[in-house]
């Protein structure tokens, strides 16, 4: 088949064009936009009363992960009563929510709770990142849970909720429906977790992975654009002449070519569409602007994350990645070791400041009230600190806390134990999340998919969490 630009090109670090270009077609595994539209009228959560209000407020969704675990102590879920091996050397403070508090690193989140929920009940029971890491992406346990280092495939390869939504969403725009970055999430020896792609929903449906560092000086996307060598007269000649070959090979092979020449399209639409080329456009931003989501590269990356769902990205998911500074001890939140130092100097100051710079953003043009925000980890921490200073995995209760579109601002659901070790009331799971994701997203969570076997399954098993929406 004829290639564009003559050449294997690098799309997202691990994706090629060619990669890209023959992946399979849409609809494969069920439901395609069309069907998703058609079942919304017949749905049980689109319809109950206490729910419809909330049904398909978020017109898109910005889902902020903490790599590592994040402590519940010292964010939404702080025990001051608690002896000081449980609570830490943190105090809390007042937020905008009367009578809640949130630890007293998070100065600037306080003054947005009246736009957050907080889930304080979050359960796994799982203490290991992979495996609890894949619950949460995909709303199904992991097979056997506690399995760290545990990969992608069978029989773990239920799609990601990001997935889900691009497939039956579609890419509304040249660019595709879901996107992650600025990296993949992996540990120690880049050992890649699983639940993060499509699995067996296919290639089709894989949220872009943008292997990416936007606080970079001279960040760009070299791939979304032409060669500085193919000037556009070059390339609609190419483009011409292949759409004469793929022409004459029709009449032989006519689902391969239309395939092919459907992916090819997209291709020459992501890089020719102009405001792809400005979704990027990080220099287009004031530097104040720029300044308060932070200049390093997790804020950088939530203000990228802003700007594709502006372009009209239905779902983006920044990672915390490690930093420089890390090491393999403790890298990113997973604190085994000088937990308050770490949180106090790397960890909560640039994660408060692009949070609550976001809603921010947000609020003030108008896009909060349809646009999700979810903000989470794979676990918490361990609520007695341990010999070295740091808390350990705790998957037996953890918080998340979501904002904007279809969320009751200011609700506070579930209550752990007086050492926020267990959960006592309210006690929620993954697939309660993943419900509540995609029913603020319009997509009923009760939607039927053909797995590879052709039996017809659910696409999550958990219900919305009224009591947030």
């Amino acid at each position: 088949m004829f290639s564009l630009l003559g050449r294997n090109t690098i799309l997202c670090d691990r994706l090629t064009r060619r990669e890209w270009l023959r992946v399979g077609g849409i609809g494969a595994f069920g439901l395609t936009l069309n069907h998703l539209q058609a079942s919304r009228a017949g749905s049980p959560t689109a319809t109950m009363p206490a729910l419809a209000a909330s049904f398909g407020k978020a017109r898109r969704c910005i889902v902020l992960f903490m790599l590592g675990g994040p402590p519940q102590h010292e964010t939404w879920d702080p025990k001051p009563e608690a002896p000081s091996e449980i609570r830490g050397e943190f105090g809390t403070i007042p937020t905008a929510t009367p009578g809640y508090h949130v630890g007293e690193l998070m100065p600037l989140t306080a003054q947005w709770t009246q736009r957050i929920a907080v889930l304080r009940a979050m359960a796994t029971d799982d203490n290991a990142h992979s495996s609890s890491g894949y619950w949460m992406f995909t709303g199904r346990p992991h097979s056997p849970k506690g399995q760290e280092n545990a990969l992608p495939g069978a029989p773990n390869n239920w799609p990601s909720v990001a997935s889900v939504v691009r497939h039956l969403k579609g890419d509304p725009t040249s660019l595709p429906g879901a996107m992650r970055l600025p990296e993949e999430i992996w540990n120690t020896g880049h050992i890649v977790w699983p639940g993060q792609d499509a699995g067996w929903l296919g290639g089709h449906a894989d949220p872009w992975l943008l292997t990416c560092d936007p606080n970079q000086a001279d960040f760009h996307i070299p791939d979304i654009s032409l060669p500085i060598e193919v000037s556009p007269d070059r390339f609609a000649k190419r483009s011409a002449l292949r759409d004469l070959l793929n022409g004459q090979l029709r009449a032989t092979t006519s689902a391969s070519v239309d395939r092919w020449s459907g992916w090819q399209a997209k291709a020459i639409d992501l890089m020719q569409a102009t405001e792809t080329q400005k979704a990027f456009a990080l220099d287009q931003e004031s530097e104040k602007a720029r300044d308060r989501y932070g200049r390093n590269r997790f804020g950088q990356s939530v203000l990228l994350a802003r700007r594709l769902i502006e372009a009209g990205v239905a779902l983006v998911q920044v990672n915390w990645t490690r930093w420089p500074d890390d090491d393999n001890v403790a890298p990113a939140w997973d604190t085994h070791a000088k937990n308050s130092e770490r949180l106090k100097k790397a960890l909560m100051p640039p994660m408060d400041q692009a949070y609550s710079a976001l809603l921010s953003d947000l609020e003030q043009r108008g896009m909060l009230d349809d646009t999700l925000v979810v903000w989470m980890g794979e676990f918490g921490r361990s609520p007695k600190i341990n010999a070295a200073g740091g808390r350990d995995h705790w998957g037996h209760v953890f918080s998340v806390a979501l904002a904007g579109g279809g969320v009751q601002g200011g609700a506070i659901y579930g209550q752990s134990d007086r050492h926020g070790g267990y959960p006592l009331e309210g006690r929620v799971e993954p697939q309660d999340l993943a419900a509540t994701i995609l029913h603020c997203l319009g997509v009923p969570p009760e939607t039927m998919l053909t797995d590879p076997e052709g039996r017809r399954v659910p696409i999550v098993t958990g219900r919305p969490i009224e009591a947030i929406l």
